[in-house]
């Protein structure tokens, strides 16, 4: 999932209860007895990882494969990452080993896992030839629950459409169209979530913020390399939301590090953050955002039947509206404070075929409709608010008077789902966290997530790390996923970002672009999520020979 990034810089409010003694009972400083600091406990040691057996009908075939449920320790960076072991502690022979107070050593990431691959004639571990891909979500600060137990592994939650799941209990099923038929699996969990811990001094600042947490995935993916023995397999990344700015920046370490990646996946993508239509209003004068939202505010009032002339065809539509929002409705918003009434007038009513919003609410709001706003108004009459991560879904509207949206639907309508069977099918079908409590999601204080990226505190833009990656390897191939009902990362923003990547026309050719009729969440949706299959599973067999 992706947070509204503006969430992350509002301050927390603490509160602090003082608690009042007897006078009687009270005791100068004198009086008092010296205090002792106490002893910070020992680095536990990390659970052993868990192996299981599974199989599932993929295709008309049987495929067996091996879960292993575990943890990797990384360094917070490459000298400290070297001086670990492959058990995560510190080698006997490194200065690491003779801090002997862990509130001061060098900060160490435990990063959860959970790995499928698939059984054949030889040892999983001597695998070569059979891809590996690795999934991550995104946040920031999110664990990769959703992609876990939503998109391409063995299981799947079975969600209603576009309604509000039912109370538990829900219900996990296996899933036909699970990536298991063409490459091995690896779910990552970001550093500081699932059932990782950081432990070190200054850990969440080592670990927390854009470049110290790609630098921690990449660290992670080489040892899992290590470990498993799979140096010499076709290797992929897959990353949603957050994870597709993550995948930029991490696929340029790894390229690097001279670890040559055979594909990188983006779903629900975001590179450049000042488009982010969420933050659109606190960044005036940058029309940009409104400009790459629209198709999908057309798209949404298309699917609630909300235009004043519905079209019969979603496609078509789509790229008519594309045409106008980069065309006239670009050079409208550029005019600013110079647009005449009439203009303004024309383009309002234009906006109004394109959304149902009505025109006196467009020309009021100066044509710019922010996300928030929008999913408040569209179904305002219904009393109901439209989601963000997928607007397909609605809900009632928690204050009728708000600007805004108060909630996200689509969000509520599935969240429960997917914690509380991942809660239980880790436990029960993997065998791993007795005792222990999932995070699924970081606990996050005020303003701990470093937005700076190689030290630049500017708006957040990683195109050009993809495309330092594209041309370090012009072999690398890269596939765009996104949903038209997506309003956390508008799918035509993900395409005007790579159509403006700081690459040649030939190395551009090696992006491919798929949508899909859902939201962020493509897989929510059963029939975009077997054509995410068959996108991906051929978008991996095209690419994982090396003489591709």
């Amino acid at each position: 999932m992706l947070r509204k990034i503006s969430s992350l810089l509002l301050p927390i409010a603490f509160v602090s209860t003082l608690s009042l003694v007897p006078a009687a009972l009270a005791m100068t400083a004198d009086d008092a007895p010296a205090a002792k600091t106490p002893a910070t406990p020992p680095t536990p040691p990390p659970p052993a990882d868990a192996t299981t057996q599974g199989s599932i009908q993929l295709n008309g075939q049987t495929i067996a494969y091996e879960a292993t449920a575990g943890t990797i320790t990384v360094g917070a960076t490459d000298a400290q990452d070297a001086e670990l072991g492959a058990d995560g502690k510190a080698l006997p022979d490194t200065e690491a080993a003779l801090v002997k107070e862990p509130k001061d050593a060098p900060p160490t990431a435990r990063i959860f896992y959970v790995a499928y691959i698939k059984k054949g004639e030889k040892s999983p571990s001597s695998y070569e030839d059979r891809p590996i891909t690795f999934f991550y979500n995104g946040g920031p600060g999110s664990s990769t629950v959703w992609l876990h137990m939503g998109s391409l592994g063995p299981k799947h939650v079975a969600t209603p459409g576009d309604q509000h799941a039912a109370p538990a209990p829900y219900k996990l099923i296996d899933n036909v169209y699970s990536l298991l038929d063409t490459s091995d699996l690896v779910f990552i969990d970001m550093p500081g979530t699932g059932f990782g811990a950081l432990y070190g001094k200054d850990k969440e600042k080592a670990f927390w913020g854009i470049d110290e947490d790609a630098n921690a995935f990449a660290r992670f993916i080489t040892r899992f390399l290590g470990k498993y023995n799979r140096w010499n397999s076709p290797k992929y990344l897959f990353g949603e939301s957050y994870g597709t700015t993550r995948s930029a920046v991490l696929s340029n370490i790894l390229e690097q590090k001279s670890v040559d990646l055979n594909g990188v996946i983006l779903l629900s993508q975001i590179f450049n953050f000042t488009s982010d239509i969420d933050a659109a209003r606190a960044n005036p004068g940058i029309d940009l955002p409104y400009v790459l939202a629209l198709p999908t505010y057309a798209a949404t009032a298309w699917y609630h039947h909300k235009l004043p002339q519905q079209p019969a065809a979603l496609d078509p539509f789509l790229k008519e509206v594309e045409d106008y929002a980069t065309g006239d409705y670009a050079h409208a918003l550029s005019k600013g404070t110079d647009l005449s009434a009439s203009e303004k007038q024309a383009v309002a009513e234009k906006l109004h075929a394109y959304t149902g919003l009505p025109v006196a609410y467009l020309v009021k709001a100066d044509l710019r409709v922010s996300g928030g706003a929008f999913e408040k108004n569209l179904q305002d009459d219904e009393d109901l608010t439209t989601g963000r991560l997928d607007t397909r879904f609605s809900g009632p509207s928690i204050n009728p008077l708000s600007e805004e949206a108060d909630y996200d639907p689509q969000s509520s309508a599935i969240s429960s789902a997917y914690v509380s069977l991942f809660n239980d099918y880790v436990r029960r079908d993997l065998k791993y966290g007795a005792g222990l409590t999932y995070l699924p999601e970081a606990l996050f204080g005020s303003n701990q997530w470093d937005l700076k990226h190689n030290g630049n505190p500017l708006g957040l833009n990683v195109s050009a790390d993809l495309a330092t990656a594209m041309k370090t390897n012009p072999k690398l191939k890269v596939m765009v996923n996104g949903g038209y009902y997506d309003l956390a990362t508008p799918f035509y923003a993900a395409f005007y970002e790579d159509k403006h990547l700081p690459i040649s026309p030939a190395i551009g050719s090696n992006i491919e672009f798929d949508w899909y009729e859902s939201g962020h969440m493509v897989y929510v949706r059963d029939e975009s999520l077997k054509q995410l299959h068959d996108r991906v599973a051929t978008f991996i067999k095209s690419t994982q020979s090396g003489n591709k």
